[in-house]
């Protein structure tokens, strides 16, 4: 199998640059193209243009400012014969058939014999783009379509055809996956293949009825969102985020393609009411605004909302739909039973869109679990319809459709009471369009954890925190607390899975969890109800009860792996610092972010980040310049925006690895757990030289220049003259070493001070009520 080590894109708008900055994320060289400028001095200047849009766009396209080096802008006119040393070729231009068929001809006359061609196509159909085209062209040409943004969005779903390899689709999909980090579907030639097939007649159909039954856009995305596992985004919002002006686009190709009996056609319209707002520049966030606008010319950024009945906007309400507050979003079921006209909006809604998901069982595919991972990965759905299904209960669902007078498809019948997934035999299956069940087969080097979780029972169990046994000797820590914040009862668990280690054959510890942010910290809501009633002894022995289990977890008998993704900040970061090693998905975002409430890490993150930057060998060297490196990332809450950037920050160490695909990672993390523990020996505690009393007087200085120039507030220095005595080593000078306890001590010393503090806990407060830092 040939191998991908090159990749050209052709189009460098915003979804093909999109693409060519996720490439160079996973380290591969792309050449990005666009048409040619009339400009002598660069010819590539659109592309060019396009490379230092990236280094400014947020969120940020590359992982890495690094990783903009990987793209080469070049044009269409003056660098075709580049592409002979490309293995594949994405094309990402207009959606025009004519236009895409142009430029395959000259891609064929330039590229080298077995190259991948491929179309980011959204909507048209991969036969019309191959129609006419030369048969060695055809068996080298797919559709690969990645989902806006191309870095963030997990989703590409790949489309072959009758004389497509396996060994070209499987090439295509095993890079996609392992390197680009995508969740790989493979659809049928199709119009809209699954996800916008399924997404789009959604999105109308919740239009539509709320137009048709008078549900006002707040209500709407109430009912429709969180009940359903749907982002707290639910429609209108979303469709604000999409951008109202691609919608008629989408839904015209959608109409041209499919068969004149698809249910689509019934829900198929452009209410006038939309077509004036794209008319009027109400295309969404990118415009003046959309079916959510903030006020025009109002400084304090008032929320509005459009009616969908007149058109005019007023303050956007957050309604209290008593059904949804019932509800919660573990019930669904609740809400489609409800009466009210936000339940009957819910039922008319959801009913047609989960009916119209069975109905296209085999068209779109034959696996349901591939259309449950389009929705979940490229609607950021957190169930798939069938997953939906069965929480709501299958033959519930179906006899209400019949007694609602709406079609049953007949896959829907074929699931009955059994529903649409089952475990046997310690085995999760799904229903086949035959109306048998399979097993679901996962990818190699891929180990699920609900699959772990559905066949199991937990080795222990406690309010926030579970363990688990993942196979071949090696336990897994999840956290499940709201959030994944740290408690004592995650404490109390780390602790017991040490116990559980050494007195058993277990060989490691991974800690990972299956939740959108791996933790967001230590609960600090405890430790603003324990200071309001004046309980410090409790806090205090919080912070010792945290420096000692991570203590504890570092110099254990056996190795530590944490596998974080999204959020690891504050407590949470100091455990990766903690940790033998770190497997982490790419979009991890960690740091030590405790100054913003008013106190320093006291768990031993500054004792650890502290180490690892005087002891780097990269690092800067004496003393001094460590303690500033650490006193800047912790002194402004510096937050890496992606595990390459932690990194940077030495958070994450050379050795760590990270896992470009996020179904990859407790594998991979559970992998490096078993290499660590075949030769496994304890750490040795360090010692470090610092500054001293001299060190804490000069950043100090430094702050107090801040603070007259009012970029620190009057507590920024507080905190800061607190996290410099930490930093700098206290009483003590060049001539000594300090050890990791006196770190220690020095926190806990910091820690108790701040937190008394009426400042800090009016920044916890305000946090708390919030979620936003407070200035004080």
């Amino acid at each position: 199998m040939t191998l991908i080590e090159k990749v050209a894109v052709i189009g460098a708008g915003v979804m093909g640059a999109g693409i060519a900055a996720q490439v160079a994320n996973a380290g591969i060289e792309v050449l990005l193209f666009d048409r040619p400028q009339s400009d002598d001095d660069d010819r590539s200047a659109i592309a060019r243009g396009a490379v230092n849009s990236l280094l400014k766009s947020n969120p940020a396209a590359l992982m890495s400012k690094r990783n903009a080096r990987l793209i080469t802008p070049v044009n269409t006119e003056d660098d075709l014969d580049k592409l002979d040393a490309c293995d594949w070729i994405i094309e990402a231009i207009i959606e025009d058939v004519g236009i895409k068929q142009g430029l395959y001809r000259q891609l064929d006359e330039h590229r080298k014999k077995g190259s991948v061609v491929s179309s980011n196509t959204s909507t048209l159909r991969r036969q019309d783009l191959v129609e006419g085209m030369p048969a060695e062209f055809c068996q080298d040409f797919l559709i690969s379509h990645f989902f806006n943004p191309p870095r963030y969005m997990r989703l590409l779903e790949l489309v072959g055809g009758e004389e497509t390899s396996n060994d070209l689709m499987s090439r295509v999909e095993n890079f996609c996956d392992t390197r680009l980090g995508k969740g790989v579907v493979r659809c049928k030639d199709t119009p809209g293949f699954i996800a916008n097939r399924i997404g789009i007649f959604w999105l109308q159909c919740a239009v539509v009825e709320a137009i048709d039954q008078g549900i006002s856009i707040e209500v709407a995305d109430a009912v429709i969102g969180r009940p359903f596992g749907i982002p707290k985004t639910g429609v209108f919002a979303l469709l604000d985020m999409v951008g109202l002006d691609l919608m008629p686009h989408v839904l015209s190709s959608m109409a041209k393609y499919l068969e004149a009996d698809d249910p689509f056609h019934k829900i198929y319209q452009e209410p006038s009411l939309i077509k004036n707002m794209i008319k009027e520049g109400y295309t969404g966030r990118k415009g003046k605004g959309g079916f959510y606008r903030l006020k025009p010319d109002n400084p304090d950024k008032v929320k509005e909302a459009i009616d969908l009945a007149t058109g005019t906007y007023s303050k956007a309400s957050r309604p209290k739909v008593a059904i949804v507050k019932k509800a919660g979003h573990k019930n669904p079921r609740k809400v489609l039973e409800d009466n009210s006209p936000a339940g009957r909006y819910a039922w008319s809604v959801m009913s047609e869109t989960l009916s119209y998901a069975a109905s296209l069982v085999p068209q779109v595919s034959e696996d349901i679990g591939a259309i449950d991972e389009a929705m979940r990965l490229g609607y950021n759905w957190k169930y798939g319809p069938f997953e939906l299904l069965d929480q709501i209960g299958t033959a519930w669902f179906t006899e209400k459709l019949s007694d609602s007078g709406q079609s049953v498809p007949e896959f829907l019948v074929k699931a009955g009471s059994n529903g649409f997934y089952k475990i046997r035999q310690g085995r999760r299956e799904y229903l086949s369009s035959t109306g048998t069940y399979s097993p679901i087969k996962s990818r190699p080097g891929v180990l699920k954890f609900e699959d772990v979780k559905a066949c199991n029972e937990p080795v222990a169990k406690n309010p926030s925190a579970s363990l688990w046994d993942i196979g071949d000797g090696v336990l897994c820590l999840e956290f499940h607390s709201k959030m994944n914040s740290l408690n004592l009862w995650t404490l109390g668990m780390m602790i017991k899975a040490t116990t559980i280690i050494k007195e058993s054959d277990y060989k490691a510890l991974v800690v990972y969890n299956d939740g959108s942010n791996f933790s967001v910290g230590a609960n600090i809501g405890l430790m603003a109800f324990a200071a309001k009633v004046w309980a410090f002894p409790f806090i205090d022995y919080m912070v010792r009860r945290g420096q000692d289990t991570y203590k504890t977890l570092k110099f254990a008998p056996f190795p530590v792996v944490s596998a974080p993704s999204g959020l690891a900040l504050g407590g949470a970061c100091e455990l990766l610092l903690h940790s033998d090693a770190v497997q982490a998905h790419a979009e991890t975002y960690t740091g030590l972010v405790e100054v913003g409430v008013g106190i320093i890490p006291g768990w031993g993150g500054c004792k650890e980040l502290l180490c690892r930057w005087a002891l780097a060998k990269d690092g800067p060297k004496g003393p001094m310049p460590p303690v500033s490196k650490v006193f800047e990332l912790v002194g402004l809450a510096q937050v890496a925006k992606s595990a390459e950037e932690a990194r940077d920050m030495k958070v994450l160490r050379s050795s760590d690895g990270i896992s470009m695909n996020r179904d990859r990672l407790l594998a991979d993390a559970k992998a490096k757990a078993l290499e660590l523990a075949e030769n496994y020996t304890v750490p040795v505690p360090v010692e470090i030289t610092l500054p001293g009393e001299s060190g804490a007087v000069a950043l100090n200085l430094a702050v107090e220049g801040f603070r007259k120039s009012g970029k620190a507030t009057p507590h920024d220095v507080v905190v800061s003259a607190a996290l410099s005595e930490v930093l700098s080593g206290g009483n003590t000078d060049m001539t000594q070493k300090v050890s990791e306890e006196d770190l220690l001590a020095l926190e806990r010393k910091a820690f108790h001070a701040l937190c008394r503090h009426p400042d800090t806990l009016l920044r916890v407060n305000h946090m708390l009520k919030t979620g936003k830092p407070l200035r004080n």
